[in-house]
């Protein structure tokens, strides 16, 4: 059994994961972190993560980027695997989430959703094929509740493509004030925020007379959810290093 400790519990996607995880005979919620310590469930929360009773096997965390400090301190003090699933961190964060893994289990990606790195993995393979003939855009949706943008995933998709670049692509996030035709050693990032969309992404490779279109369309946080608490289970009995979605695709 392997015993989480949930940190965001209260948000949405905490909520979502917490009922999820009751249809997973494998694991528990032993505990969530949360700066409302509301209690909604029947595991115990609590507002910081050194007021735990007792470690968990892993932490997963679906929180906000302010949280990484004292999380990060504690699973490196109490030597606890690491799920981070928050996005929206700077680069000065990222590097220290990369650092945490050389003593501890960090599992690491901008998306959770096995659609999505299936979606990033035919990206990496149109850019192979396509080269530089066809301008590359990413556009992605979501609700208009969500603080960052553009999203980790989107930033992960043009990561992906990047690299069939030689990582030579520089991403163009606003084009409003710029007026100039298009270079083209651009990648452009769009975002758009409104209602109630889960998330939607869209790699567009645009070339002379033909487009090409790669989509994921999310219908339901538990897309979310269910690759969260998979990526717990895996992380609980790994040796320190940094994971992503890779490496738990490799395991299914």
């Amino acid at each position: 059994m392997t015993n989480i400790a949930l940190s965001g519990a209260c948000g949405r996607m905490g909520r979502v994961i917490a009922g999820l995880t009751e249809e997973y005979p494998d694991c528990r919620i032993s505990a969530g972190i949360d700066v409302s310590g509301e209690k909604y469930a029947d595991f115990d929360i609590v507002r910081k993560f050194f007021d735990l009773e007792e470690n968990p096997n892993v932490v997963l965390d679906f929180s906000n980027p302010s949280a990484l400090p004292d999380m990060l301190n504690f699973c490196k003090m109490r030597g606890v695997p690491l799920v981070i699933a928050t996005t929206g961190y700077n680069p000065d964060e990222t590097a220290k989430i990369k650092a945490a893994s050389e003593q501890i289990p960090v599992f690491f990606t901008g998306n959770m959703s096995l659609g999505i790195n299936l979606l990033a993995d035919l990206g990496r393979r149109a850019a192979k094929v396509l080269g530089s003939r066809f301008d590359v855009e990413i556009i992605e949706k979501h609700h208009n509740k969500k603080l960052d943008a553009p999203s980790g995933t989107a930033i992960m998709l043009a990561d992906a493509v990047n690299e069939e670049h030689d990582n030579k692509l520089k991403y163009t996030y606003d084009r409003h004030s710029v007026r100039k035709p298009r270079e083209k050693d651009e990648l452009g990032i769009h975002s758009v925020r409104g209602g109630t969309i889960v998330g939607e992404h869209e790699i567009l490779f645009a070339g002379h007379h033909e487009t090409i279109s790669l989509s994921h369309s999310a219908l339901s946080r538990e897309v979310f959810a269910a690759g969260a608490i998979n990526a717990a289970i895996f992380l609980a009995g790994q040796k320190k290093g940094l994971y992503d979605m890779g490496d738990l695709l490799k395991n299914i």
